[in-house]
């Protein structure tokens, strides 16, 4: 059966999302429960997609049939706020349809076993061997189906644990139309703050354009913070586990940028280690460095970060795709408490002069990123065209070391990095660069393009 787990979950085409393939990760999921001597319900939840609910209402029957309780949500909800309602609650795991910033042509499900984290790809590959059609159990053996509301708990907690008051504080929240809606917004206004809400209804069709939070699909909120009266902007993906910032004079911030100011904010009143993908900013470990702790990287995937945030006890865990996750709440990517963490950063010292300031200190850093068209089944032999004919040089620059945590990281003389990998979750190749100017990043990036593009 056609399903594969990439480096979030199952996502696929809305064509190739049918109800057979949906029922089966709903039995490979119970049976993986019950062999780890799970009893406790199930969680499924769905982001607000055409056909989200009725796909959660199938995986709801499936592992009812299968003799576990499911709490269906009562609404779409953040996958991040599921993820939290299995840690707070004491679940078994919980199933998310969702296919994250993916355009509504597509559609997915996330696993999230009993710890709130990321599934590692020791359980989905267990999922993806034990695919099947449900196999029920004696009726009066089944679980019972009750609609739950996740969301007024998560914020309960959320305000517990971030001890908020952004008295009045002129802020403006896009949700894309995704599931942070009535979430993320709310939050923040029960933290004081004044929230101006932007695609805040839902739209399966996401307004004609991915849920992906962006620069080319943020204007309107970067509207709302340059030319108009918020002091800060942030925005959700489709299923708010990603965040994106926008301040007065920058605009759209890097998400290295936010990472980089969310941890420095942390350490104010706290103490700790910082987790990074191998794609993500080198600007943290400086921050580490001065503060006298250390960074970790690892491979692209949340799951990497999550399980070193719990091996390390780190403050901060981010991506540098907008995902980041918080110490002592979650080891998960959650773009709602932190939307309500970087305006507390912002009522500490406004965002833009934390940002000039980390600069000043620990230098600049440009960041992009470019794919190339790739199939699958292409791969890996790109992949091996590439390890044996790694360039001495790139864009003028000699090659001082290769780093292989995930791809081939391409450490260069003049102190930038060039990144190449295989996509996890689309048929493209990645190429991330990192410099300390925009031209030399483009240089960079057009280097790494045409590294990979003969391969192919």
């Amino acid at each position: 059966m056609n399903v594969e787990f990439g480096t979030d979950g199952w996502r696929t085409t809305v064509e190739e999302f049918t109800e057979p393939r949906i029922r089966a990760v709903g039995q490979a999921v119970a049976d993986y429960l019950r062999s780890t001597g799970e009893d406790a319900p199930v969680a499924v939840g769905y982001d607000p997609r055409a056909g989200s609910r009725a796909a959660a209402e199938e995986l709801a029957g499936v592992v009812c049939a299968n003799g576990f309780d499911a709490l269906l949500a009562d609404r779409d909800t953040p996958t991040p706020v599921v993820a939290w309602t299995v840690l707070g609650r004491g679940l078994s795991g919980a199933l998310q349809v969702t296919a994250s910033h993916n355009p509504p042509t597509y559609n997915g499900i996330k696993f999230v076993p009993s710890d709130g984290a990321p599934a590692p790809p020791a359980v989905t590959d267990r999922l993806a061997a034990a695919l099947a059609p449900p196999d029920p159990l004696a009726e009066d053996r089944w679980g019972s189906v009750r609609e739950t509301d996740f969301v007024e708990p998560y914020l309960g907690d959320a305000l517990s644990v971030v001890d908020s008051d952004l008295d009045g504080l002129a802020l403006a929240h896009d949700a894309m139309h995704g599931s942070g809606r009535g979430v993320t917004d709310e939050l923040l206004s029960r933290a004081g703050a004044s929230v101006t809400r932007l695609r805040g209804e839902r739209d399966p069709e996401f307004g004609g354009s991915p849920p992906e939070p962006t620069a080319e699909h943020l204007g309107a909120l970067e509207a709302a913070v340059v030319d108009g009266d918020a002091a800060l902007g942030v925005a959700n993906d489709g299923d708010a586990d990603r965040l994106a910032v926008v301040t007065p004079t920058r605009g759209v911030v890097d998400p290295n940028w936010v990472l980089a100011a969310l941890y420095d904010y942390l350490l104010e009143t706290g103490a700790g280690d910082v987790v990074r993908t191998v794609s993500t900013t080198a600007l943290v470990d400086r921050i580490a460095e001065a503060n006298g702790h250390a960074a970790h990287e690892t491979a692209v995937g949340f799951k990497w970060v999550a399980e070193a945030m719990a091996d390390s006890g780190a403050l901060v865990g981010g991506e540098e795709s907008g995902g980041f996750g918080v110490g002592g709440h979650l080891h998960n990517k959650d773009g709602v408490l932190v939307a309500l963490l970087v305006a507390d950063a912002h009522a500490a010292e406004p965002f833009d002069d934390r940002l000039d300031r980390l600069r000043a200190e620990f230098g600049d850093i440009v960041q992009d990123r470019r794919s190339v068209d790739c199939p699958d089944d292409r791969k890996a032999a790109v992949i091996e065209a590439l390890d044996a004919g790694l360039p001495e040089s790139v864009a003028g620059s000699g090659v001082e070391r290769v780093g292989r945590t995930d791809g081939f990281k391409l450490f260069l003389t003049d102190g930038s990095w060039l990144l190449l990998r295989p996509s996890g979750t689309e048929p493209k190749l990645r190429v991330y660069v990192e410099a300390d100017s925009e031209a030399r990043v483009d240089d960079l990036l057009s280097a790494g393009a045409s590294l990979l593009e003969p391969l192919v």
